[in-house]
């Protein structure tokens, strides 16, 4: 079987910034994970991060999320600084993110997670549950089944179901293709082609690097807390030492 590669999103036009990092530094313990990171995406982007293992892609998402405390730099959304803001202040700002595990409620129905989902307005919540129940029509079906018996790409979908409850301007996706089979793979990757589709700009970090160099507008390339590549995902792709090493050859 061909190897698949998702369909691009279209670029947007003229997008005003939406997210801007600056000088970024963040960690644990006494340890900086982030060194001075910078980064940015506009408004309707999709933009990838990939890199090794404990290059700090995933610090990077719960530092945005609010989930770690930067140390230093700066963090705007659409213009506002968010540095340090709670994560119920991010939230309501419009930044949504979803964690690679631990990421629905396992002992509440589908449909129970979706109504936490939509905290930030519980008036809109038959409305905006149509709306996901279009992009993710398994979870109309089983919308009484409890999350725990979901398969692993169904809790996936239901985790990004949740996140778009809240109708966030940008997502923060965490590796949503761990752990699936490729069938299953491929089906988020279109999921996410299709949601930014409708306008939303996505922040992606995943290991499939090749796969989300194919879907994403642009790319950047983490090692140790620092952004060491910069730009779209098809000039990455075929960057020669990119591909030697990220993309196996």
């Amino acid at each position: 079987m061909a190897p698949h590669t998702p369909q691009r999103s279209e670029r947007p036009g003229k997008a005003m910034p939406l997210l801007e990092v600056h000088d970024l530094f963040a960690g644990y313990g006494d340890n900086d994970i982030l060194r001075g990171l910078s980064l940015r995406v506009a408004a309707g982007e999709l933009v990838a991060v990939i890199g090794p293992n404990g290059a700090g892609k995933s610090t990077l998402l719960k530092t945005l999320a609010g989930l770690v405390r930067p140390r230093g730099g700066r963090i705007a959304l659409d213009g506002t600084d968010i540095t340090g803001a709670s994560t119920q202040r991010i939230v309501a700002s419009g930044l949504c993110y979803v964690p690679q595990e631990a990421n629905v409620f396992a002992s509440l129905s589908v449909w129970e997670n979706l109504t936490i989902g939509a905290w930030t307005a519980p008036r809109a919540l038959n409305e905006r549950a149509r709306t996901v129940v279009e992009l993710f029509p398994a979870l109309g079906q089983r919308k009484r089944a409890r999350a725990g018996t979901l398969s692993g790409g169904e809790r996936q979908m239901l985790a990004m179901a949740m996140a778009l409850m809240v109708e966030p301007r940008l997502l923060l996706l965490d590796e949503p293709s761990a752990g699936l089979a490729p069938a299953l793979q491929r089906l988020v990757f279109d999921r996410v082609r299709e949601i930014n589709a409708r306008g939303l700009g996505i922040l992606l970090v995943e290991q499939n690097a090749r796969e989300s160099l194919a879907l994403c507008h642009r790319a950047y390339v983490l090692a140790m807390g620092r952004v060491r590549a910069e730009g779209p995902g098809e000039v990455l792709h075929d960057d020669p030492e990119i591909r030697r090493l990220y993309l196996g050859g």
